[in-house]
């Protein structure tokens, strides 16, 4: 279909379009309405929507990638198990737009990587974060001043007396601003457990700090300052301009309030990024789950249909034969719809449905095929792997090894471990592999399914030295992990 056509069947229909399954890549769909097309389960890798408007549309299970989204409106389009790599969205409206279960590296609008906590994303929250910076930094530019003002004075002073009650207040100041902030600290987990209403934990905490203060300030009198406040209290004057008690009481009180205010901030949103991560875990164990059935859906229905097309070509020749087949082909039904929605099965299962698919395949070849099926170790077959994962393998081997021979052929199907690695191999003497076969869709799916649970702790090999094989090896200690449920 040209862009012309394509423009003259918006025409017609309204603006509503089915292209449903259509081949477009590389299409050119920039500036167009496409307003609730059908484009589900296309080919539209590197396509340009470049300005489209895409509002509820359909492209779901399609291939999009390296497609150009720029400046495109997708308002509530279902994008759902596409494939979306590299995929450009600069500019676009994707409000509303559905990615759930695409490609890995595809654009999820819906999961942003939460920002670190720390004080600086919390103080550029707007409202009480914008007040607490406030308070913040005139406390601190005070206090480093109050420093700076009383250090200078124990250095000029000549009063060695001033001097000692100048150091004193310094070691106060300190002492108490760091008791405060580890007072309020300890104390944060257990108000946040136990006293639900934010105003009785800041009560609490004032209480608190009221008793702390008393206590930690007589401990530093009489420790360090009783001496010279005693001296100073012959001369009235010099303690008379000092400031009540109280109000310094009052400062300890304001600051531990704040930070009792951001510290229960900065666990609310710790607690909000592992809820976040807990959902994302389970989004992906979904995500993964769906893959590997759409993996085993596509996978059952085509060995079935080869055994149908055998059973076909001997109903009249052999009938019997064919009765045999349908009663075997039965058997591998059962197999395959009373999985129960389970990924995996055990070895000995698999094998079970090998050898009832070579069953199946020997009606139909007669003498000109034989088979063995051997596992070195017995307990092997208690190990649990993906469903179907040898059956389309030995296929592989009928399809392009024995049914290419005019004599007998033979298939080898062995399980042993080996360098603490699960190895399966298939064997048939059937024609050597091409240097450039990399498979049909059978080992493609295999190829995918080890990828997606194994990643590179398990890899398939086509090989034809010493003998014509393909060889699966999965690591031990992945096959024993929990599977995906």
């Amino acid at each position: 279909m040209t862009r012309e056509q394509l423009i003259g069947t918006i025409g017609k229909n309204g603006k509503r379009i089915q292209l449903r399954g259509a081949d477009l890549s590389r299409f050119d769909f920039s500036g167009l309405d496409l307003t609730g097309a059908d484009l589900s389960y296309s080919d539209m890798s590197r396509a340009n929507f470049r300005g489209a408007i895409l509002r509820n549309a359909d492209l779901s299970f399609s291939t999009l990638n390296g497609a150009d989204f720029t400046d495109a409106d997708l308002y509530e389009a279902n994008f759902n198990f596409c494939g979306l790599q590299n995929v450009n969205l600069t500019g676009a409206n994707v409000e509303g737009a559905k990615f759930n279960f695409s490609s890995r590296s595809s654009y999820q609008p819906e999961v942003i990587p939460p920002e670190p906590i720390t004080l600086t994303t919390i103080l550029q929250r707007p409202g009480w974060g914008t007040l607490i910076g406030m308070v913040l930094g005139a406390l601190l530019i005070y206090g480093c001043n109050a420093i700076i003002y009383f250090t200078n004075l124990i250095r000029v002073t000549t009063d060695p007396l001033l001097a000692t009650l100048y150091r004193f207040i310094i070691i106060q100041n300190i002492v108490d601003g760091a008791s405060v902030f580890l007072l309020t600290w300890a104390m944060v987990t257990w108000l946040t457990h136990h006293v639900k209403t934010i105003w009785k934990r800041h009560l609490i905490i004032s209480v608190s700090v009221v008793i702390f203060f008393l206590a930690l300030n007589t401990l530093l009198y009489y420790w360090l300052g009783k001496e010279s406040l005693d001296a100073l209290a012959k001369h009235p004057r010099i303690l008379a301009e000092s400031a009540p008690w109280y109000l310094y009481l009052a400062g300890d009180i304001l600051i531990a309030n704040i930070f009792l205010y951001v510290l229960q901030q900065g666990r609310q949103l710790t607690r909000k990024l592992s809820e976040q991560e807990f959902q994302l875990l389970n989004l992906e164990k979904l995500k993964t789950r769906a893959e590997l059935d759409a993996l085993q859906a596509k996978i059952n229905p085509h060995f079935l249909y080869n055994a149908l097309n055998s059973i076909a070509s001997l109903v009249h020749e052999n009938p019997d034969q064919a009765e045999e087949m349908t009663l075997l082909l039965s058997k591998l039904f059962r197999y395959s719809t009373g999985r129960d929605g389970a990924l995996f099965g055990t070895l000995a299962e698999e094998l079970e449905v090998v050898r009832t698919y070579l069953q199946v395949e020997q009606v139909r070849f007669g003498n000109r095929l034989t088979f063995s099926v051997d596992v070195e170790n017995p307990t092997l077959t208690d190990l649990k792997i993906p469903q179907f994962l040898l059956q389309p393998i030995v296929e592989n081997a009928i399809k392009h090894g024995i049914a290419k021979r005019a004599d007998a052929g033979r298939i080898d199907v062995r399980i042993y471990e080996k360098k603490n690695e699960l190895n399966i191999c298939v064997h048939d003497n059937g024609p050597a592999f091409p240097d450039d076969m990399s498979g049909g869709y059978g080992l493609r799916s295999i190829q995918d399914k080890l990828k997606l649970l194994y990643g590179d702790d398990a890899r398939i090999e086509l090989q034809n030295w010493p003998v014509k094989q393909v060889l699966l090896s999965i690591g031990m200690s992945k096959l024993k992990t929990l599977p995906i449920t």
